[in-house]
């Protein structure tokens, strides 16, 4: 009769008879990265799933991919939230403008948040 738990000596893994097979106790560690990852975050990820699969693989592998996503999230934000203050500011567009013409201030803003989207895509998300 086999043994329900079994350890190797040289590698020190542990494995639990399953049937006829012995398999290892593998778990993974605890992730301390509880940062969201939001919009940023997943559109890096589908990047890296569909035009960079080495570079996914290697940090799934390391498990570093929920950190890197996050980080990438946080950069994009900040920089998108940059981009369209310093935008607002060249182009002159404040409350005052809101306040007199609304739809005016919603098509310059609306403008401004897609230029300011396509160069943190470029820039962060798809290189």
């Amino acid at each position: 009769m086999l043994s329900k738990h079994y350890t190797n000596q040289q590698t020190g893994i542990s494995y639990t008879l399953h049937g006829d097979y012995y398999l290892p106790d593998l778990v993974l560690p605890e992730q301390e990265d509880n940062r969201s990852i939001g919009k940023w975050g997943n559109m890096r990820k589908r990047y890296l799933q569909q035009h960079k699969r080495a570079v996914y693989n290697f940090l799934v592998c390391n498990l570093t991919i929920h950190t890197h996503l996050a980080d990438t999230e946080e950069q994009a934000r900040d920089m998108f939230d940059t981009l369209v203050e310093q935008m607002k500011k060249s182009e002159e567009i404040t409350e005052k403008l809101k306040e007199q013409n609304q739809m005016e201030w919603v098509g310059r803003m609306n403008n401004i948040r897609e230029r300011a989207n396509e160069i943190v895509c470029n820039e962060l998300i798809y290189t």
